[in-house]
């Protein structure tokens, strides 16, 4: 998966040279994070923050080529902890297939990753079973299937907050107008101008994606009616 700007990834600690800190990205890539970026305020050792081998999750701030340049002090306490229950379960997936395939497993799970996450291509699986029938079998893919769908699935939740005004003589109706239009989330009143959007999927993913696009519809409508918006920054 090609990384973007903004993505929340987890590293594993690679080394320290000097004020910085080398990362390796599920194994594969290196990103670096220097002093600034590792905690705000004034670090006096590196090693109170990071040590080589520790799992940490952090934000890219840019891709240039081969340099990937991270954040670990931009990531909020809520996105460290979906990334962590989302590589636990992505364990929990490999775990399924090593009890289902045996031997197979390595195999299967190297197919899958050149492409995609595990976690990713199971939840597709579940709606469509095409392609994990195509690698690992149709009686497997019963099986694994069976077990993923008995597990209790965990809902990704994302919340955002807007301001959308108006200083026309019927703007309560136009806002109102806008708002009731939203589908797939759920939307609160905060206080003047000030509203809540929140929506959830099964995978982080989907949900922040879902929610950028609902965002956007917003942002479209409020500009056909010459309302005023924007999004509360974090």
């Amino acid at each position: 998966m090609e990384l973007e700007e903004g993505d929340i990834i987890l590293c594993t600690v690679d080394r320290i040279v000097g004020t910085v800190v080398f990362v390796k990205i599920e194994d594969k890539e290196e990103g670096s994070i220097i002093i600034s970026e590792i905690a705000p305020g004034r670090i006096r050792n590196l090693r109170d923050y990071v040590v080589p081998k520790k799992r940490i999750v952090c934000k890219v701030l840019r891709k240039t080529g081969d340099r990937i340049d991270l954040s670990l002090r931009r990531v909020t306490q809520k996105e460290r902890k979906e990334v962590m229950d989302r590589s636990k379960q992505e364990q929990s997936y490999k775990n399924i297939l090593k009890s289902v395939l045996g031997e197979k497993a390595k195999e299967v799970i190297e197919e899958i990753l050149k492409k995609e996450k595990i976690y990713d291509f199971l939840q597709e699986a579940k709606n469509n079973s095409k392609n994990l029938e195509k690698i690992a079998g149709k009686k497997d893919s019963e099986k694994i299937l069976t077990i993923l769908n008995s597990q209790k699935q965990k809902k990704a939740v994302i919340k955002k907050e807007i301001y959308l005004t108006t200083t026309k003589s019927n703007g309560l109706e136009i806002i109102k107008k806008i708002l009731n239009e939203v589908k797939n989330a759920e939307v609160k009143y905060l206080s003047a101008g000030k509203y809540s959007l929140k929506t959830e999927s099964n995978d982080i993913k989907t949900a922040d994606n879902n929610l950028k696009e609902i965002i956007n519809q917003i942002e479209q409508k409020a500009k056909k009616q010459g309302a005023e918006f924007h999004l509360k920054e974090k």
